[in-house]
């Protein structure tokens, strides 16, 4: 058994709504064998597994995957069951799980969900993908699982690869909010919200948070300061720079008094109950060693506070206890350490709301004090301090008080917040009791308890998670500072908070052109639209990035853009596949037409497996958002039949080129809203009124209307426009506008020395099909040359069909391949085309050629004037670089006609 590869999913894809990992799984010897063949396997994997006894499986209750064990499963889904349940086991909770057939005999694809905020280069899937197989693998051996040995480096790897538990609690909250959440690769950084509304949070740190205020509370001494000239209550100190300063420091205080770095962090270096010129040497030392200026300071008496200060208010208080155990007269306290160390809320670092307790030199230090040592025993009762602070991070625990704070105190912690500048902020105070008024200064004028540093990014894990009181949910408290309910920003989707109008566009012809419209018709609203398209980002209409940007990347890139206020992205079935949709909702979902390219790629056999890809855009479309099918299409109108897709609470905009398209007329009659090609005019209907848009033959790129497929795009492309509403007199006006100049490479014409050159990116029958058709009504078949390409990827059945495509549209075809071969041997391509060109129709003239130089050269050589040539091409900017040197230039206008109307046409090029 071998795992080949694993991919992860991040965004929805084809299996759930959210990610998922794809392993590629051959079973080798095992490939015909089940579980039943195998006497005893299942008892000793239950005996090494039990919780397996709980998977429903199919079955839908507990105990439904046993069943199957014992009437027999092939061994890819015992390898998905038993990696989900050593996922659980380390504390890493999924629960879907499908193992689906490859093609081949002893192939599969096991499918597991990942946590959601999961890196996806963690490598975590892959681990217990492959731990379950060896584990199977021990088992039909014979041997004991090897599984309980790997457990805990994959619960450490688990732990390491989490978010934060503050960045963690703000990311669940806003969720819960319908906020969209985006983790920056491995970090505890996250993006919240899209576009203009994006906002960033690294653990409690904003991108509001102030820079002033963050350096003002990383050095302890000038908060001190400002503070006391504030006349908030705090420690007398002072900076040493060196060690005789802190000797002076300490003289004028007098003992105790507190050691630390100016710029320390999470307890680190901090020295309290310093009380001998000794002492304050040997810690002077330990603090100057972290880098930085000392202060001394006068110890406060009086218990440890933390309280948090979220956008001018306090969202928690925790009193704060250092680390300690508590004897029982019988355990030792090494013994006692490691009974507080296993409590399952303890781990290193900060993944778990507690960090466990060391017995180091400051605890031993500490123990010697109290005249112990790690061996030995404690009377019952007697609580053994091994920390002086009470840091979390040191092992301390706390104790929520957020209901009993005195509004004094709270009063104060929101002044000194205001004063140091923070939106967010920890304050720590020392005080006799916080749950009642500040206490007086004693009688030398100082304070009896007071402030005593105010951090920013402060840990959330005390109010999250208290070791006593009550949890607080301070993630939504940021999140409620960030995104104020109640109030809608200007231009947020309907969606909810936090995000811009989104649309998606999918389909197999005309998505691009249809993408691109729909931007230009959102920008005459003022908008600063975002796009993704086969050729590239572009923001407020300029590129930003150039590529094919189908996929889920470049729609994360848009969506990232802080200045984008309108997103509109192409989604290939590629990225779909291959890394699941780079948004989680869209406002607007357009499905244009669905025919068999692609076929035979990433295991698409059938174009109902095509339909199913394409559906997921339609099934992310928001709560009472909107789809804008394409009624001419039956594969279009099955989808729209799906439950997932035909929700209530999604309305439907039906678009068709024929205005008697009986679906169309159903939809009319029962109040529904449809855009329709009639009389000429692109028509938006709703009921039994109709009004007319634009006369189709103004449409730039129509042909003067002969170009049925144009007059497609431009309705997918009204409706949605129309959808996020977009006046209608705003839509008419930019429909006029949209020039080649805004479509590269999509239908565009250009003219030297009496001959037309179409540019057109058509790569399927149905495309070629499309393009053809206003060709003959302009110019006839005689007079038609195609300089042609196809994706050498394509399956030989699909490129045997646009061959005939080509055949029946063109009396002289030019054949020549990209640079890229896409796994095809040099030469084959063209050749496979002129076969099949010829047996279809042998009197097509057909001319090789090397490459889309040389093509467009002989293409344009055998034309005469009066006649017209259509270059299809991979990348349009070479055949550009190519028109361009032959004197070709763009132009608007067509000939007038010379043959029959044109047929309707639902298939649109891309």
């Amino acid at each position: 058994m071998k795992i080949e590869h694993v991919r992860t999913l991040r965004g929805p894809n084809r299996y759930l709504h959210r990610p998922v990992a794809v392993a590629r799984i051959t079973l080798g010897e095992l490939a015909d064998r089940e579980s039943v063949d195998f006497p005893g396997f299942t008892d000793a994997l239950l005996a090494a597994l039990p919780g397996l006894a709980q998977h429903h499986c199919a079955a839908g209750r507990p105990g439904g995957f046993v069943a199957r064990l014992r009437g027999g499963t092939y061994f890819g889904h015992v390898v998905e069951h038993a990696a989900i349940e050593l996922s659980n086991l380390v504390g890493r909770p999924v629960n879907f799980g499908r193992t689906t057939y490859a093609g081949a005999r002893g192939r599969y694809d096991v499918i597991m969900e990942c946590p959601v905020d999961e890196p996806r280069d963690s490598g975590l899937p892959a681990r217990f993908l492959a731990t379950a197989a060896d584990l199977v693998a021990d088992l039909l051996a014979g041997r004991p699982g090897r599984h309980g040995t790997a457990l805990p480096g994959l619960r450490a790897a688990h732990q390491a690869a989490q978010l934060g538990p503050s960045t963690a609690a703000i990311a669940a909250a806003a969720r819960r909010r319908g906020i969209p959440v985006e983790r920056h690769r491995d970090l505890s950084l996250i993006q919240l919200g899209h576009g203009v509304h994006r906002r960033r949070v690294w653990a409690a740190l904003t991108d509001g948070t102030s820079g002033i205020g963050i350096d003002l509370a990383g050095d302890k001494e000038l908060t001190r300061r400002l503070l006391a000239e504030a006349g908030v209550p705090v420690a007398a100190g002072g900076r040493a720079r060196s060690e005789a300063e802190a000797q002076a420091l300490f003289d004028r205080l007098g003992p105790p008094v507190v050691v630390k770095p100016a710029r320390g962090r999470q307890g680190q270096q901090v020295h309290l109950d310093v009380t001998t010129p000794a002492a304050l040497r040997a810690a002077y030392a330990g603090a100057l060693g972290f880098g930085g200026d000392v202060v001394v300071e006068q110890q406060l008496a009086g218990r440890d506070y933390r309280v948090l200060v979220v956008d001018g208010a306090v969202a928690a208080a925790a009193e704060r206890l250092a680390a300690h155990v508590v004897g029982d007269g019988r355990a030792t306290v090494a013994d006692l350490v490691d009974r507080a160390n296993a409590d399952p809320r303890r781990g290193a670092g900060h993944a778990l709301p507690l960090t466990r307790i060391a017995l180091d030199a400051a605890a031993l230090a500490l123990l010697a004090e109290a005249g112990l040592r790690p061996g030995d025993v404690p009377a019952a009762g007697r609580t053994v301090w091994l920390r002086r602070n009470a840091n979390l991070s040191t092992g301390g625990s706390a104790r929520d008080v957020t209901d009993d704070l005195h509004p004094e105190v709270a009063a104060l912690c929101v002044r000194v917040a205001a004063l140091v500048g923070l939106d967010i902020a920890g304050v720590d105070l020392r005080l006799p009791d916080a749950t009642v008024p500040l206490p007086p200064d004693d009688e030398d004028r100082r304070p009896v308890g007071g402030v005593v540093e105010v951090n920013a990014a402060p840990g959330l894990r005390m109010h999250l998670e208290p070791t006593q009181g009550s949890p607080r949910d301070v993630g939504t408290a940021i999140v409620e500072m960030l995104f104020p309910a109640g109030r809608r920003a200007a231009g947020a989707s309907p969606a909810g908070p936090g995000r811009i109008p989104t649309v998606a566009v999918t389909g197999t012809n005309g998505k691009t052109t249809v993408t691109r419209l729909t931007a230009h018709l959102l920008a005459g609203c003022g908008l600063r639209v975002g796009t993704a398209t086969s050729d590239g980002v572009y923001v407020g209409g300029q590129l930003v990035q150039r590529a094919d940007a189908t996929g889920p990347r470049s729609a994360r890139l848009v969506l990232a853009d802080p200045t984008v206020e309108a997103a509109v992205l192409e989604t290939a079935r590629g990225g779909i596949l291959r890394r699941g949709l780079g948004y989680d909702l869209a406002d607007v979902g357009v499905l244009t037409n669905i025919t068999g390219d692609h076929l035979g790629q990433d295991g698409l056999e059938s174009v109902a497996d095509i339909a199913d890809v394409k559906a997921l855009v339609a099934e992310q479309v928001r709560a009472g958002g909107t789809l804008v099918l394409n009624a001419d299409d039956p594969r279009v109108r099955e989808i729209a039949r799906r439950p997932r897709v035909r929700a209530a609470d999604k309305r439907i905009l039906w678009c068709t080129v024929d205005p008697d398209n009986p679906l169309v007329r159903g939809h009319l009659s029962r109040g529904g809203r449809a855009y329709l090609l009639r009389d000429g005019h692109l028509v938006e209907a709703t009921g039994a009124e109709a009004v007319p848009l634009l006369p189709v033959s103004a449409l730039p790129g129509s042909f003067g209307g002969l170009a049925t497929y144009a007059a497609a795009n431009a309705l997918a492309a009204v409706a949605a426009a129309r959808a996020l509403d977009v006046p209608a007199q705003v839509v008419t006006a930019r429909l006029a506008t949209f020039r080649a100049a805004d479509n590269p490479g999509r239908g565009v014409l250009w003219y030297r020395d009496g001959v037309h050159i179409l540019v057109d990116y058509a790569h399927n029958p149905a495309a070629i099909e499309a393009v053809t058709e206003p060709l003959h009504r302009l110019w006839g078949r005689e007079r038609a040359i195609a300089a042609a390409t196809l994706p050498g990827d394509r399956r030989d059945d699909l490129l045997a069909a646009s061959a005939r495509a080509l055949a029946a549209g063109f009396s002289r075809v030019v054949l020549y391949e990209d640079h890229d071969l896409r796994g095809r041997a040099p030469g084959a391509l063209p050749t496979l085309l002129s076969h099949e060109i010829a047996a279809f129709r042998a009197d097509t003239r057909r001319v090789m050629a090397a490459d889309p130089d040389e093509a467009v050269t002989a293409a344009l050589a055998m034309a005469d004037p009066g006649d017209v040539v259509l270059v299809m091409y991979e990348h349009v900017e070479e055949v550009q670089d190519v028109l361009r040197r032959t004197g070709a230039t763009p132009v608007a206008q067509a000939p007038e006609p010379v043959g029959p109307a044109p047929r309707a046409m639902s298939a649109a090029p891309a």
